[in-house]
This record gives structure tokens, C-alpha cells and sequence, in this order.
């Protein structure tokens, strides 16, 4: 019976196919780019040779080759390919999946179970894999452009082995542009500074790459375009963002880093590349005033205040022109002198509160509002500061059972240096006065 939809006519040809998919390499000798993977002493390598293949989670960015080569690592150990998605895929599939290896496998054929975006999966799905892996059903090998660490069951994890790939480099995206001349038959109209450019384009994504030499390929054009003329036709790829993925904290961690490092030229890269790609200026004030009270602390007492005038600015301003206000508290932060005194010692002084528990304060800085609480030595003889003639008098004003410790710890830097010498001339006097 023909389908409800069926014309009746069929194709007069092949149908065609998209440029990535014809130029999808056939053997892992041909996969670009993730020889720390593939190379002689790469783990997938060396796993092959010794022809003892185990459970796999390539994590990486899209575009880099985790699929392929799951293809290939099947085709080379003669198992069944079967592929599925997470985002497409619930418990019933999976039961499908399942029981279909299980016949696979009494006929003496392996399954490699490829699972795209395997992270999507919540917990219960997770450890549905578990027994199928462990009695030999399946050899899983998940991808996910997010980090495993965070995203996947430890029982998981502790039955497959993470394998890292990375964004393709300039060179290997350079190789796939000449492989795709040579399927193309001809050259790409583009001068040499519009190749660059092309590159630049796909950051570090070779399918993207594909797909905008497939465009380019299209053009009926009669002379090389300029990098300018390429840009105008072209829109680049979208950076890999996700407010709230591992990418996201990995470029917030290189920018607070990069201003801990006392590097403002790196700080604004990275705060830049979150601009670029829609990060909300609003978190980036508030994570810098983090770095001024964490980083630099009272080595420069300033510090603060600009995050937050140049917050308050951005406010009043909004984007774009507020982002500039940001940009100057990054340069502020970046070349500020650095100390992480005070956030050591207010750790410090926390661990030491969770320790003592409740231990009460010496009775002679208590007040003694009633007779009872006079009687009780309440305030009995406490010395008003003032009263000193240097406003000092150097009494104690921790615990009686405690042991006086020294939480702050200024260092010899900005403002803190100031701090160090009135820290250590106090000290001095407590000494003498016996506090």
C-alpha cells in the first residue's frame, strides 16, 4: 500500500548530499585535527592496537569530530553502529535499544551505542545503562559539550573512560578547506586575507567551516572576494556560550584570573569575549566587585568603589556605552596592588567561630545594665580606650579559654603596607600592656 504521501514519482537521481557528509572521513587515518587522541600514543590508538576497546564520553565542542569518529571506532571493531539522541530519546527507546543488542549479541554481534548529548539524560536514564554495560550488551560512547564532571552519574563515569577533544586549530582547519577544494573540483574564490577570515569564521568548528564553504561554493561571482567583501556576505559562527554551561565559568574563571594575575590587556579579552557573546553586563559588575573585595581587598581600599561607581554607571548609562565604565574597572582591578589578606583572615575568623562554639565573651567588656549581672563581674574592670593617652589600652577581647590568634595578615602592598605598620605598632603595645 503506498504511503498517504507518495506521489508515485520517484527521484530521477541521487539526492544530494551536504559537503560535510560527503567529505565524513571513511577511516580514522583521515580524521583532522585530536591526535592526542589518535596519534601513535593516543589513548584511542593504543586501546585499538591492544583491541580492547572500552566504554567511552568524548567531551568536547560541537563540530570537532565526536561523532565521526564513534562511527569509525565501530566500523574498526566490527560492531553494530546504532545512534541515538538524548534530546529525542526517553526510557521506551532506550528499552528498544537495549533488548535489540541483547538479540544482536546472542547472534555474536556487538553493539557500540553511540549517545549524542548523553548529558541530557537525567539520573534514572543514566543508570539504565549500567547492567548493558557491564554484561558486555553494549560498548557505550557518549558525547557531550558539557562537562562530564558536572553533568554525568560517578557510576557512570566510573565505567567509561573521559577522552577529551578540543576545538580545531587553524591548521586543521586549513587542511579541510583543501580537502574541500578537491571535492569540489576548483578553488574558493576568496583572496588570501578572505581565507583567513574564513577560518576565523567557523572558530574552531570544522562543520560550520563546511557549511559556509558550501555557501561560498554556491556564488556565481566573477573575481576573489577581500576579506571585506567575504564579511559582508558571511555572518561568522556564533561563539560557544551558554549563560549557564561549563563555558560560561570557564571564560568568567580566565577573566578573574587574568585580573588576580595583575594582566589587563588578558582581563579585557575575556571580558570582551563575554560581551561578544550576550553575557549580561549586570553579572560581570557584580563578579568584579567580587575580585576587588576577594583579590585586592585593603591593598587598595579604592578598589570597591570603583566597581561600584562604574556599576551604578552602567545602570545610568546601560549598554554600550556602559559597558565602557566596566571596561575601565577591569584596567582599575587588573593594575591594582593585590591582596587576599583580609578574605584569608575572615575565613580564618570563621573557622575559629565554627570551633569555639558558643564561649562567651570576657566578662570585662560586658555591660552590666542590672545589679545581678554587677555582681557577676559584668564590665569589672574594663579600661575605656579613650580615657589612655594614646587611645590604646590594649586589653583582651577574646574568650578567656581562647588562645589569641592572628587572623589578618597584611602584606607589604598598597594601602595594606600602611595597615601593617599600625597592625604591628598595636601589637607591640598589647605586648607591653600584658592584652
Amino acid at each position: 500500500m503506498a504511503d498517504l504521501f507518495d506521489t508515485g514519482d520517484e527521484p530521477s537521481g541521487p539526492a544530494p548530499r551536504p559537503l560535510a557528509d560527503r567529505l565524513r572521513p571513511q577511516t580514522l587515518a583521515e580524521v583532522i585535527g585530536q591526535d592526542q587522541l589518535l596519534g601513535p600514543d593516543g589513548p584511542l590508538r593504543v586501546m585499538l592496537d591492544a583491541g580492547s576497546l572500552g566504554s567511552i564520553v568524548f567531551w568536547g565542542p560541537p563540530g570537532v569530530g565526536k561523532t565521526t569518529i564513534a562511527r569509525l571506532l565501530a566500523h574498526e571493531t566490527d560492531l553494530e553502529f546504532v545512534q541515538i539522541s538524548a534530546i529525542f530519546s526517553g526510557v521506551a527507546d532506550l528499552k528498544r535499544v537495549f533488548e535489540t543488542a541483547k538479540q544482536r549479541r546472542r547472534a555474536g554481534q556487538g553493539t557500540l551505542l553511540f549517545v549524542d548529548e548523553i548529558h541530557r539524560f537525567n539520573k534514572a536514564q543514566q543508570d539504565s545503562f549500567l547492567p548493558h554495560m557491564e554484561d558486555g550488551t553494549i560498548l557505550l560512547v557518549g558525547a557531550t559539550t558539557e562537562n562530564p564532571s558536572f553533568e554525568l552519574n560517578a557510576a557512570l563515569l566510573s565505567r567509561a573512560q573521559v577522552m577529551v577533544l578540543t576545538r580545531l586549530g587553524e591548521d586543521d582547519l586549513g587542511g579541510l578547506v583543501t580537502r574541500a577544494e578537491e571535492e569540489l573540483g576548483r578553488a574558493l574564490p576568496l583572496e588570501g586575507d578572505a581565507r583567513g577570515a574564513l577560518l576565523e569564521m567557523a572558530d574552531g568548528d570544522g562543520r560550520a567551516l563546511l557549511n559556509l564553504i558550501e555557501q561560498i561554493a554556491a556564488w556565481k561571482i566573477d573575481a576573489p572576494l577581500d576579506q571585506k567583501a567575504l564579511s559582508q556576505r558571511l555572518m561568522r559562527r556564533a561563539a560557544q556560550y551558554d549563560k549557564t554551561g561549563d563555558a560560561h565559568y570557564n571564560l568568567i574563571s580566565a577573566l578573574h584570573k587574568s585580573v588576580r594575575g595583575s594582566d589587563p590587556d588578558a582581563a579585557l579579552y575575556w571580558f570582551a569575549r563575554m560581551l561578544e557573546a550576550g553575557e549580561d553586563p549586570r553579572y560581570l559588575a557584580r563578579r568584579l566587585t567580587r575580585m576587588a573585595v576577594e583579590d585586592i581587598c585593603l591593598a587598595d581600599p579604592q578598589a570597591q568603589s570603583v566597581c561600584l561607581d562604574a556599576w551604578q554607571s552602567y545602570e545610568r548609562l546601560g549598554s554600550p556605552e556602559g559597558d565602557l565604565a566596566l571596561a575601565n574597572a577591569v584596567i582599575y582591578l587588573a593594575l591594582a596592588p593585590k591582596s587576599n589578606a583580609a578574605y584569608a583572615a575572615y575565613k580564618a575568623a570563621r573557622r575559629a567561630a565554627k570551633k569555639t562554639g558558643s564561649e562567651p565573651p570576657p566578662k570585662h567588656i560586658l555591660n552590666a545594665p542590672t545589679k545581678l549581672m554587677e555582681d557577676e563581674g559584668y564590665g569589672a574592670g574594663y579600661a575605656y580606650d579613650h580615657d589612655q593617652d594614646d587611645a590604646f589600652s590594649g586589653q583582651n577581647y577574646f574568650p578567656d579559654t581562647m588562645e589569641r590568634p592572628e587572623f589578618y595578615q597584611p602584606v607589604e602592598r598598597g594601602f595594606e603596607r600602611d595597615l601593617k605598620k599600625r597592625l604591628d605598632y598595636f601589637g607591640k603595645l598589647r605586648r607591653e600592656r600584658g592584652g
